[in-house]
């Protein structure tokens, strides 16, 4: 409800739009964590590569960074799931390889020495 009759109601923070954003964050986290990307690497993409990666996961992209920093604390959930539970089948990241695709590695620079 609105404070006063002059506010309008926030709906961005009812219970179904809270629902909603979990459910998006949970699809997501899901996604980015069998691709072994972690919530810093996430969290350091720029706003072009997260609308990309979204719709990868076949999810609309967050329209607020809200939605991608539960799915930071997402990630950092399960990798901590992972490391008490390393012998369970669901502590195996079934696409770690395609994390290329998303987070590129530093470069490192040609050496002047041969």
């Amino acid at each position: 409800m609105p404070d006063s009759a002059d506010q309008a109601p926030d709906h961005a923070h009812s219970d179904a739009a809270t629902a909603s954003r979990v459910a998006k964050a949970r699809r997501l986290a899901a996604y980015l964590w069998a691709r072994d990307i972690s919530s810093a690497e996430l969290l350091a993409l720029s706003a072009p590569t997260l609308r990309k990666l979204a719709r990868a996961a076949e999810t609309n992209p967050p329209s607020t960074d809200e939605t991608w920093r539960v799915v930071a604390d997402l990630l950092d959930q399960k990798d901590a799931w992972a490391a008490r539970n390393p012998d369970h089948e669901a502590a195996r990241r079934a696409h770690a390889d395609e994390k290329l695709l998303w987070v590129k590695p530093p470069v490192t620079p040609w050496s002047a020495q041969s």
